[in-house]
């Protein structure tokens, strides 16, 4: 709390390139939301690039780790006055410049009443906050968990407040090996998102555990540290930054592999969808899904954006993967 609160008062502070990794190319849709974010709201934030799934009108979406909130801003814009955006994030000063702000985004937004709200708390506890089981459609985070030293804590409870079909989309530091005590106590490496980064083998085996779909891979690349003292400590250890997506798929959805059309019409995807590393969806294509997508597809919020049909898909089909 005090590496993000007292320590780090601007993005420039940051002794690494982690936090400032970009992942997609920005639509203009979302550099022009982008632009009506307070500046002080963009100069405390710290997360990796942008995070930001497809398909969100009305939707109800939780950020954890919001820090200051321009993921939350942004967001606020994409559901529209009708979604609802709770942010929640463990260091006080962080929420506090972000709940500084309501008024003027609702204003320069041009919404009636807030549709986003903030808490100061634990990912790990968002029942301390008083978030209900089943109350989300959406749970992003961006770069954040990697803070949290009990990482099953937190996916469980993202679980939890998930609604059925529900996703969690977010973005994550990665380690190629389970990073040794030196390195998990160091205090830089810890608040530049390195030493807690979870060997991503781990990451598959928490995801079933807790009962998500098995993680789809959306991106990744490869993180320079920059910093010789800070690499000698690392070692051999490699990092990635990389986006998954979750989802929170009853059981029984779909039995067997089957082909998808993409209707169109995704805001900002109306011909294409890149769902994930794996498949890419466009408008009118039938294209051949394993079990798991058509599972995801027909029981999440993509589900009207799609005609799932059965049918054995070929060769070419691929399972979600690192």
């Amino acid at each position: 709390q005090d590496y993000y609160g007292k320590e780090l008062q601007k993005t420039e502070d940051l002794k690494t390139n982690v936090c400032i990794t970009s992942a997609r190319p920005l639509s203009k849709v979302v550099r022009d939301a982008l632009d009506r974010i307070h500046e002080e709201v963009v100069a405390r934030y710290y997360g990796c690039g942008l995070v930001i799934p497809e398909c969100l009108s009305s939707c109800r979406i939780l950020d954890l780790g919001c820090g200051s909130g321009r993921d939350c801003y942004l967001l606020s814009q994409l559901v529209g006055e009708q979604g609802h955006i709770t942010g929640i994030d463990m260091t006080e000063g962080q929420v506090e410049v972000a709940k500084k702000h309501i008024a003027y985004h609702m204003d320069k937004f041009g919404y009636q009443k807030p549709n986003v709200e903030f808490f100061h708390g634990y990912m790990e506890k968002l029942g301390d906050a008083g978030l209900a089981d089943e109350s989300y459609d959406i749970v992003i985070s961006n770069c954040v968990i990697n803070l949290a030293p009990d990482k099953r804590a937190v996916l469980r409870e993202a679980f939890r407040v998930l609604k059925a079909g529900g996703e969690m989309y977010f973005s994550d530091v990665y380690a190629s090996q389970h990073l040794s005590e030196t390195i998990w106590k160091h205090r830089v490496l810890w608040g530049e998102c390195l030493a807690g980064a979870l060997y991503w083998r781990d990451l598959y085996s928490i995801a079933e555990e807790v009962g998500f779909s098995p993680p789809c891979l959306v991106t990744a690349s490869p993180i320079t540290i920059g910093n010789k003292e800070l690499e000698g400590i690392i070692g051999n250890c490699r990092f990635v930054s990389a986006t998954f997506r979750l989802f929170k798929v009853l059981g029984g959805s779909w039995a067997g592999p089957g082909q998808a059309i993409y209707n169109g019409g995704i805001v900002g995807h109306e011909r294409e969808l890149v769902f994930d590393a794996n498949f890419t969806f466009k408008e009118g294509e039938v294209v051949d899904v394993d079990a798991e997508m058509a599972a995801i597809l027909q029981s999440s919020r993509f589900a009207d954006k799609f005609l799932i049909r059965a049918g054995k898909a070929n060769a070419a089909a691929q399972h979600c993967s690192c």
